[in-house]
């Protein structure tokens, strides 16, 4: 396999901010029409490996913070880098700039200017389906794809009430913004993250410790720079993707599209993408490399880490080992 063409020169910066330091993790800000954050793990820059550098990218509510546990891991054998989207993390955003689809054009962006192409793309939740777009529409960029509990369509069977509640919230519009407004804004940190890993792991003990004190950092951080157009972000980002995963026909033809190996790991306890749905989507696939964990949530990456490492090693050793010089 050649290796990964090199990345033009674009204005790149070191980062202000040092939340993911613990796993090894560097930050940057480079100007891509504006700043967009992100972190590369361990200590080499990866340049001149023969395999494709990964790019990590989280879902709706999340940020680089999501990937650290495994990004430090995976870092021996590859660039790594995570990337937090228009409206996430560190990298602001607007209603405008937020949906899936500029979200994906950032994605884009950022894989051809900061890292070079191809690249294995991993998503989870709402990253997972902009790593599908990016897949189906460029597939000169990508030579990979991990799925981890992507946003699918959803099976005909009555969703999770609580997880149903929070997205008709987001979709009424006017009801939406007041949410988010007098509740979103107002929660402190260290509850806004605590929901969180409740709606998102089946056993909430299992946050590893230096993560929840880095997360509830980063919510306050976050909290201190809130702006309107901040809010409204969130709000621009859960709605672009219930119309995305909702267009279903559409949706199953772009993965059907893709071509390159595919891994999808997917949290059998999953509240927010039911397992019905991860099997459906396996099934219109069989080329795909599925794994089902038991007793996991929304983001094993984050709830079992050691796991997903694992799994993870052995299909970028059979799929992306490195040319025998």
């Amino acid at each position: 396999m050649s290796g990964p063409a090199m990345a033009p020169r674009t204005a790149t910066r070191p980062a202000p901010w040092a939340f993911a330091a613990p796993w090894g993790a560097r930050g940057y800000v480079t100007d891509l029409d504006g700043p967009v954050h992100w972190v590369e793990f361990g200590e080499d820059s990866g340049q001149g490996r023969d395999e494709p550098p990964i790019v990590f990218v989280h879902g709706l509510g999340g940020s680089h913070l999501n990937w650290c546990l495994i990004g430090s891991q995976l870092a021996a054998n590859h660039r790594v880098v995570a990337l937090d989207l228009h409206g996430f993390g560190l990298t602001p955003g607007t209603r405008t700039t937020s949906t899936v689809r500029r979200n994906a054009a950032l994605l884009d962006r950022f894989v051809r200017e900061v890292t070079g192409t191809p690249v294995i793309l991993a998503g989870n939740s709402m990253g997972g389906l902009i790593s599908i777009l990016q897949t189906a529409a460029a597939p000169d960029t990508v030579g990979g794809l991990v799925l981890i509990d992507p946003a699918l369509p959803l099976p005909r069977q009555a969703p999770d009430r609580q997880v149903g509640s929070q997205f008709l919230l987001a979709a009424l519009p006017g009801l939406g913004e007041l949410y988010v407004r007098t509740v979103m804004a107002r929660t402190p940190p260290q509850l806004a993250v605590q929901r969180v890993i409740d709606l998102c792991f089946a056993d909430p003990s299992r946050i590893d410790p230096t993560m929840l004190t880095a997360s509830i950092a980063l919510a306050a951080e976050r909290q201190s720079q809130r702006t309107p157009a901040r809010d409204q972000a969130f709000l621009a980002a859960s709605r672009s993707l219930m119309r995305v995963v909702g267009l279903r026909r559409r949706y199953w033809e772009m993965m059907a599209s893709v071509r390159v190996p595919v891994m999808l790991i997917g949290g059998e306890a999953d509240r927010l993408v039911p397992v019905a749905a991860l099997r459906q989507a396996a099934a219109r696939n069989p080329h795909w490399e599925t794994v089902i964990l038991p007793r996991v949530g929304h983001t094993p990456q984050l709830e079992v880490p050691d796991v997903v490492t694992e799994a993870l090693r052995d299909w970028l050793g059979r799929h992306f080992a490195p040319t025998a010089g």
